[in-house]
């Protein structure tokens, strides 16, 4: 490829709206090009990417015996009907109309059309197991688009769909596809980690995330550096303390806390560690009626130590939580007598659910708001001063330092960028749309499907997020626009210098090297900031006064300076590099 035949387009600037790296850069290299919000032009050098991203995860999905199909991006709004999914999404899911008045919605995901398909072709436990993907655009309505690729309304999607006999058969596609995106990660040459997940509003069983990571990264991912142990936030579970609870040693006391409302200002009044107190956290479930009608609600009371957060995910699988939603303040008042600041399970105006964190439950001792208002309680004990709790539940968020789940450790907590998710969804779908095959004995069953997504157009800015500096960006050699640029230093001046560039640019697109040559005729300095910036891996650098010499210049675009290499041996030299 020559540069003059290419489209380079390179920003000095980043537009005001790009916030985190990868927009800027990849703007700034002419890579998007911002059409509305949330919605990008995917330019020459970007689709570049793109598209080396789809051939490594084509090649690896169709080894690990997964076929290809294409689903359509419009969707009947009859199969989300089915699975209920048409109402119960959030404004997230563009609903449109044709001009007949019948609802459609723009695909964010395709467990409707994929379990349609395979209601009708799969009939018997012989055609199976099957699995099927896509790369495939999809539309998600975000409120707030933001982070260029990262957060768009438009991307695109792996998304692939196993089908299964039985649950044990499930769990066999679901490794062979686990195993698969580890391949693929890898090729990626990205520092990632596979950690366990929760597999959210789609539901099912086995899940793990793909993160690459990254210090921008807007999830917390959860590790043991002395095991296999990974786990994102969400899953990642808080063991309860190992020491038991120590006995009662100081008197229940209502102490004055005039102004203070937050576990933190206590703890500061009364010089005493945040791990001392406990904060009280309100929440409520209604029941309702066929008609959505809200008929009941009861309210809870969590507890938590001061210095934790709590886990929504976790309080949401509590036994009586699921869907679960914060108290409003009149309902507080009600039950509590008091506003938010002071609050706490002891003298109650009403009966609530009570559920205590597994640390809260192990400690003696602590502070806690006495539902009046400038007033907390110090010496609060189990047993003594209220019941012990019945209900213990891990509530909240780990945190470093805490004992690994698998006993090897203790655990960390570094920043990643999710790209791709794979589960186990069980018949969460195959029963919602009665997709059923026959077994041996001829009779009907639900099919157990999994679901595998990579994030093919997030995946670069998650690249870049992790493999930049102050020049630009630093491409790994899988997935760079171009493995190699060959810079010459005014050809039209120089002769030789043409000369020996297009014949090295030859011999390594003959090698199915992917180089591009720039003449374009840009000053040295122009020239070499445009590559940078871009972050083509590999650069050489031919010039009048090293050629005489017998020699040219070589930069990784990891390098602080060139090196110099016998313009012979640049081919081999060059060669040896991309194998390694």
């Amino acid at each position: 490829m020559k540069a003059s035949q290419f489209f380079i387009s390179t920003l000095k600037e980043a537009p005001a709206d790009a916030e985190i790296v990868s927009h800027q850069l990849m703007t700034r290299a002419g890579m998007i090009k911002k059409l509305g919000a949330g919605i990008y032009t995917y330019m020459p050098m970007g689709l570049r990417v793109i598209r080396k991203v789809e051939a490594i995860v084509r090649e690896e999905m169709n080894r690990a015996g997964a076929v290809e199909l294409s689903m359509p991006v419009i969707q009947p709004a009859e199969l989300w009907q089915e699975t209920g999914r048409f109402t119960t999404n959030g404004p997230e899911l563009l609903r449109i109309k044709d001009r007949h008045d019948r609802d459609y919605v723009v695909q964010p995901t395709s467990e409707e059309v994929i379990t349609d398909t395979a209601r009708q072709e799969f009939r018997s436990y012989k055609q199976l197991p099957k699995n099927l993907y896509q790369i495939q655009t999809k539309f998600r309505d975000e409120r707030r688009p933001r982070f260029g690729l990262m957060r768009g309304r438009e991307f695109t999607m792996k998304d692939a769909y196993s089908f299964d006999r039985d649950l044990t058969a499930a769990k066999k596609s679901y490794d062979i596809m686990s195993e698969a995106y580890r391949r693929i990660f890898d090729r990626f040459g990205l520092r990632y980690r596979a950690v366990a997940a929760d597999s959210g509003a789609i539901g099912g069983d086995l899940s793990e995330e793909f993160q690459v990571i990254a210090a921008t990264g807007e999830d917390a991912i959860v590790y043991c550096q002395d095991s296999d142990y990974a786990a994102n936030m969400e899953k990642a579970e808080a063991l309860a303390p190992q020491a038991g609870r120590t006995a009662a040693s100081q008197v229940l006391t209502k102490t004055a806390t005039p102004g203070k409302a937050t576990c933190a200002d206590v703890a500061e009044l009364l010089a005493i560690p945040l791990q001392s107190t406990v904060k009280s956290l309100v929440l409520a479930t209604d029941g309702v009626d066929d008609a959505g009608k809200v008929t009941k609600t009861q309210v809870w009371l969590l507890l938590l130590r001061g210095d934790h957060d709590m886990n929504e995910v976790k309080v949401g699988k509590v036994a009586g939580l699921t869907g679960f939603r914060f108290a409003t303040l009149a309902e507080i008042e009600d039950h509590f007598g008091c506003k938010p600041g002071y609050l706490g399970p002891l003298m109650l105006q009403k009966p609530v659910k009570l559920v205590v964190d597994r640390e809260v439950a192990a400690m003696a001792d602590w502070v806690c708001g006495a539902n009046e208002p400038d007033v907390h309680l110090t010496g609060v004990n189990w047993g003594r001063d209220l019941p012990e709790p019945t209900q213990i539940a891990d509530l909240r968020n780990v945190v470093a330092g805490d004992l690994s789940p698998d006993g090897k450790g203790v655990l960390a907590i570094e920043r990643g960028i999710e790209v791709g998710h794979v589960f186990v969804l069980g018949t969460k779908y195959s029963q919602a749309m009665n997709a059923t095959f026959l077994d041996e004995n001829g009779k009907p069953q639900f099919l157990q499907m999994g679901c595998y997504g990579i994030g093919i157009t997030r995946l670069p800015a998650a690249a870049i997020e992790q493999n930049h500096d102050e020049r630009g960006i630093i491409w790994p050699d899988a997935i760079a626009p171009f493995t190699v640029v060959l810079c010459p230093i005014s050809p039209d001046r120089f002769p030789d210098v043409k000369a020996a560039a297009d014949k090295l640019h030859d011999e390594l697109a003959a090698a199915g090297v992917d180089v591009i040559l720039d003449d374009r005729g840009e000053r040295p300095g122009a020239m070499f900031a445009d590559w940078e910036l871009i972050g083509v891996p590999h650069r050489v650098t031919i010039g009048d006064r090293g050629l005489k010499e017998g020699q040219v210049e070589y930069q990784h675009r990891r390098d602080t300076a060139a090196s110099n290499v016998a313009a012979g041996e640049v081919f081999a030299f060059l060669k040896g590099k991309l194998a390694a």
